[in-house]
């Protein structure tokens, strides 16, 4: 691979998409030994010499994520149901030496946490909440990833037709995304605290699955009219994003789901869609896209003007637009960020990750490399420091500022 040193992160990730390791092809299963893909760096222009071994750790831990990502999402429901992602999460935080937090099935409902119970109770898997927490000493701020991470959508009794539904096995990339990413973001040294929140389900068909006209209350506090259970990512992570808030203390909550058929117009095949309440996050978000590959546009941030379009006679919101002309990728991320509140203080960053998850039939692996970036100011890698949105480049009167205002400055 020959590039520059401040593309080598987005090439070394690009790398890791075009060698996915899920495959079910007979003739892969009789092959003795294993494929071994040597890459070698180039450096090329300035800062061109030899690339560090701590580079090439930071390259190996995240195209593994990336690949554990892919994996994950092209792996089919009938072996990646809730209870196999489960073992996944433990998979890793046995390899960081975390123990999860799992809250699960009946225990789900006595909690209040209605959206995740509502959209998963009807499965024979049953749903989980899942959280991976790193809390390092001399941390300055909280923050949580929070993930969709719905193994399988039928759509439910609002359900998908012959055409849509293949594919649906994808829609827990933005869940696996984020364990891709928190692991290789703790491994390369993370310095404030981290929650990765995992909102499974598998939206099913059957004698329990949740009405259309049903009112489930969520763990906000807030009460919602079901209309269409085909949109039932924007519950579990109302749970979700409600949970990193008032039990994680987050500063800063991140989202990430498989949220929209609509972001795919909205944005097209290549580019995520970000919603969020700062401008100067919005912008971090684009510019840690185009430093790691993981492209990104913004959605219109508007509640006052969109958000009347969930009003119900009789709950505090519907789960669905009155209108889906009007902007319905918009509308479903301000769902979620209705459950933290409009008025919260935070930072609140919403990443729709529907159409970029894959290409063609296979899983892209989307997101790692985003969060990677986007967050690597937190990073003790010198690597991610430099894909970071601040980049390198941090005077000293910004440090001053950043001393004094405690907290570690990402964008």
């Amino acid at each position: 691979m020959v590039c520059e040193r401040a593309d080598a992160f987005a090439s070394a990730c690009a790398l890791a998409r075009a060698f996915p390791l899920f495959t079910h092809r007979s003739g892969a299963s009789r092959r003795t030994e294993k494929k071994t893909v040597t890459v070698e760096f180039f450096l090329v222009g300035q800062d061109n010499g030899p690339v560090e071994v701590s580079t090439l750790q930071c390259l190996a831990n995240a195209t593994e994520g990336v690949r554990l990502a892919a994996r994950i999402v092209d792996t089919p429901c009938n072996e990646m149901n809730t209870d196999t992602f489960l073992e996944e999460i433990k998979k890793v935080g046995k390899d960081l030496g975390i123990a999860p937090t799992i809250i699960r099935d009946e225990e789900l409902k006595t909690r209040g946490f209605g959206g995740i119970y509502g959209v998963g109770k009807a499965a024979v898997h049953p749903p989980a909440l899942a959280i991976l927490s790193h809390t390092p000493d001399g941390a300055t701020q909280t923050i949580a990833w929070v993930g969709k991470g719905i193994v399988y959508d039928t759509g439910g009794l609002s359900i998908k037709g012959k055409t849509t539904m293949p594919g649906m096995k994808r829609d827990c990339g933005g869940a696996a995304a984020i364990l891709g990413a928190f692991r290789a973001a703790i491994k390369q040294g993370f310095k404030d605290n981290l929650h990765a929140v995992f909102c499974l389900a598998e939206n099913s068909v059957g004698p329990n699955a949740t009405r259309p006209d049903d009112i489930h209350l969520l763990y906000s506090g807030k009460t919602v009219e079901i209309n269409n259970t085909d949109a039932e990512g924007r519950l579990v992570l109302a749970d979700g994003v409600s949970y990193a808030c008032k039990d994680l203390g987050a500063d800063i909550i991140l989202d990430m789901a498989t949220l929209t058929g609509a972001q795919g117009i909205a944005t097209g095949k290549y580019h995520a869609a970000v919603l969020t309440n700062s401008a100067e996050w919005e912008a971090a978000c684009v510019k840690a896209g185009r430093k790691c590959g993981d492209l990104v546009h913004p959605l219109v941030y508007c509640p006052e003007l969109h958000f009347s379009e969930f009003t119900s006679a009789v709950a505090d919101m519907k789960n669905s637009v009155a209108d889906r002309d009007n902007s319905p990728s918009s509308c479903a991320g301000l769902f979620i960020a209705s459950h933290i509140g409009f008025d919260w203080p935070g930072v609140w960053v919403h990443v729709d990750i529907a159409a970029p998850v894959h290409a063609g039939e296979r899983a892209t692996g989307f997101g790692v490399a985003l969060l990677l970036a986007l967050f690597g100011r937190a990073s003790e890698d010198p690597l991610l420091n430099l894909v970071s949105p601040l980049g390198c480049e941090v005077d000293a009167q910004e440090e001053d500022a950043e001393r004094d205002s405690k907290r570690r400055r990402l964008v």
